[in-house]
């Protein structure tokens, strides 16, 4: 089954895995109410194998579309993920807007974690123009070494965007009871990213009318996107 179905199967699997806090037998079990049958054996082996791929390319369209426009404020934050009962750190950068710009696993909680995944995510998305932290020191002591300890900011409240993009991520942690490997929790948070991304319409900002119009673009594109 993995290959034989069509490419509009594929991509509905796809998005309802990562999009929403769906286990693989719940997305068996939906498909089957549309008469599609499948094992969540082979839901699991289609988001491995093109949700990165989906991914990719929604970032790419996003970094061409965005420009300059997502290094306005960035929002620095991590949350606390155990794996085999070890506790390990999901490092996530958000823009002003709410987007996420990249995530991170690391094991440690320390200046050199957060220096390499500052880095990481400044090459793919340059310097920004300010940056919004908890203060934990050792943001201070990364800041230092890549240039922009004049641009950080810290307060109360100040980074509750940030941690308000951690909500998709617990939701989906608590579908699979939790993650397996440091290699699939990073795999599935940056793919999740960016499909929360695609789909991201702040519906409370619009109106009805246009948040409908905005959904069934998103969702277009989503097809346009998985079909490439």
């Amino acid at each position: 089954m993995y290959f034989h179905s069509s490419p509009e199967i594929i991509r509905l699997a796809v998005m309802m895995y990562v999009r929403f806090p769906l286990s693989l037998r719940n997305v068996e079990d939906l498909l089957h109410e549309r008469g599609i049958d499948i094992s969540h054996e082979t839901v699991r082996y289609w988001w491995n194998r093109f949700g990165p791929m989906f991914a990719a390319e929604i970032r790419r369209k996003r970094v061409q579309r965005m420009g300059a426009y997502s290094n306005w404020q960035w929002h620095l934050d991590e949350v606390f993920v155990k794996i085999n009962g070890e506790t390990h750190y999901l490092w996530r950068a958000v823009d002003h807007e709410g987007e996420a710009l990249g995530s991170f696993v690391t094991k440690r909680r320390d200046r050199k974690a957060k220096l390499k995944f500052l880095k990481k995510t400044m090459r793919r998305h340059g310097s920004p123009n300010a940056l919004v932290t908890d203060k934990f020191r050792s943001y201070g002591a990364a800041m230092k070494v890549v240039g922009n300890a004049d641009r950080q900011e810290t307060g109360r409240w100040l980074n509750n965007r940030a941690e308000n993009s951690h909500l998709p991520f617990r939701r989906r942690e608590r579908a699979m009871q939790r993650f397996r490997s440091m290699r699939c929790l990073q795999k599935y948070s940056a793919v999740q990213a960016s499909v929360c991304n695609h789909f991201n319409q702040e519906r409370h900002l619009y109106s009805r009318d246009n948040f409908r119009a905005g959904r069934a673009a998103a969702l277009a594109e989503w097809r346009q996107i998985c079909s490439a």
